[in-house]
């Protein structure tokens, strides 16, 4: 019945105003439109359930898949696994905030990443420049190799402006995020940033966004940021 149960408190969660946010974020039926911060209190009952999680995550129900990440046990998945998820994450809210967010917290993360982030497919790509902005902003600087992230970098200054809208805004972060959280390539970062200049993201039916990495570098550094980590990937 747990499945059934957890559905049913997802549906009783949902809120119309949430429904209309996330669709116009590029979410679609069947959804309920539930809050991030509501499913805490059955998060915290639940736990870990990776069978649970997969149940979930096959409904194609943004809230549901929402939730399987947040109970997901990524240990237990296989790089098969993720293949099958990203698969199934036909947005940036699952590609960029499930799917990469839980990738990083395996020992496969740096390799799926890369395969990702070479595969030339959209949200395949910005969920790869995006688990690494979420394996940065959370593990020790001593965990990564400083010449395949001053790579990387390079990378980004060389063929942002031409990769797909979504993976732009991964990429973009990516700058940000290693100037801010990998403090040994700051440097490198804000130079890569001020030579990539703004970043005009196009947005479907809506105005484009113009990114600024460097604007928002310097405000971080100026608020004492440079280093920050956090505890834990997932909230």
């Amino acid at each position: 019945m747990e499945f059934e149960m957890v559905m049913q408190e997802l549906e009783a969660l949902g809120k119309e105003r949430m429904k209309k946010m996330y669709i116009n974020n590029g979410a679609h039926e069947p959804l309920f439109g539930v809050a991030t911060g509501a499913m805490k209190p059955m998060s915290k009952i639940i736990k870990k359930n990776q069978p649970l999680a997969e149940q979930l995550y096959a409904t194609g129900n943004y809230d549901a898949m929402y939730f399987a990440g947040v109970i997901a046990d990524p240990k237990a998945m296989t790089e098969e696994d993720f293949e099958r998820w990203i698969d199934g994450a036909y947005f940036y809210m699952l590609s960029d905030y499930v799917v990469a967010v839980t990738l990083a917290e395996t020992d496969i993360a740096h390799a799926v990443a890369d395969k990702w982030i070479a595969s030339g497919d959209e949200l395949r790509m910005s969920a790869g420049w995006s688990c690494y902005c979420w394996l940065l902003g959370n593990r020790k600087d001593t965990e990564f190799n400083p010449d395949k992230l001053a790579n990387m970098l390079v990378q980004v200054n060389e063929t942002i402006q031409d990769s797909p809208e979504r993976t732009k805004s991964a990429m973009n972060n990516f700058m940000y995020t290693v100037a801010i959280s990998y403090v040994p390539l700051h440097e490198k970062a804000v130079e890569t940033a001020n030579s990539v200049g703004p970043i005009e993201m196009k947005r479907e039916g809506k105005k484009s966004s113009i990114l600024h990495a460097s604007e928002n570098i310097q405000k971080e550094v100026d608020r004492g940021k440079l280093g920050f980590k956090r505890k834990y990937v997932r909230c």
